[in-house]
């Protein structure tokens, strides 16, 4: 039962990838994710039910549009890959419970931000302003942080960057952080609880100082330039879900 259970979890990710790349693909340009059906971006041929199996089609479609031949972005099998093995992960660590819901749709949240911001250098305020309610609420409700914790951390998440970005605003007199990271923190916050953001910030900074560093050097460009902050949260936010508990054990309860 366990392994049948691991499975349909898995699949159950992929299909939510599935969702989460027509989100990825249409919020940004202020498209409809409900209608009208999935068409290829090259030619504009909607695709057949048997051409958008999650992770099967693009295989056996070898990459290209069946109508035009264009070639499908690797990035919608990828997204399906990660959300199917985040569900999987997810339900190994919580079962086939409510946390592992509410810990799901956190995490696919996060997915579609983080590809949405690599993409187009925003974070929607359709995704990160009604997450901040609604995940504080999951947070409280199932995850079991109390109310004053949520808070908290929804104050402290977006205090902090917020902080952080007129800081250097004024130091550099241009913008080095923008509004929808402070909101996603202060989303993260809400769900994970105020404790958790020193390991999110800690976390996120190390991954985003090494990665842009990296970018930096091999585009010979600015490090302000390289990368957006908000999939390193998103990043960082994930591993707390796993690993941020022995953490605060560790570094602030003891």
């Amino acid at each position: 039962m366990t392994v049948f259970l691991s499975i349909a979890s898995f699949a159950f990710g992929a299909v939510v990838g599935s969702f989460l790349n027509v989100c990825i693909h249409r919020i940004p340009r202020g498209e409809s994710i409900v209608r009208p059906r999935s068409r290829c971006p090259s030619c504009g041929t909607a695709i057949s039910g048997y051409d958008n199996i999650p992770l099967v089609s693009y295989l056996v479609l070898r990459a290209r549009c069946r109508s035009c031949g264009a070639p499908i972005s690797a990035i919608y099998p990828a997204v399906e890959l990660l959300t199917a093995v985040l569900s999987l992960v997810l339900f190994r660590k919580f079962g086939l419970s409510l946390p592992f819901l509410a810990s799901f749709a956190f995490c696919c949240a996060l997915v579609a931000v983080s590809f949405i911001d690599l993409e187009h250098r925003i974070i929607p305020d359709v995704i990160s302003l009604p997450g901040i309610p609604l995940f504080a609420l999951c947070g409280v409700g199932i995850m079991g942080l109390t109310l004053l914790d949520s808070l908290i951390g929804i104050v402290l998440g977006g205090g902090v960057l917020y902080l952080v970005a007129t800081g250097y605003e004024l130091l550099k007199k241009q913008e080095g952080m923008g509004g929808g990271d402070i909101k996603l923190l202060a989303m993260i916050g809400g769900f994970l609880g105020w404790k958790s953001l020193l390991f999110v910030l800690l976390v996120s900074s190390l991954l985003g100082a090494f990665v842009g560093i990296a970018a930096m050097v091999y585009r010979k460009g600015n490090l302000q330039d390289a990368v957006p902050f908000g999939p390193f949260l998103s990043v960082a936010a994930v591993l707390h879900i796993f690993y941020g508990e022995a953490f605060v054990r560790f570094f602030i309860v003891r």
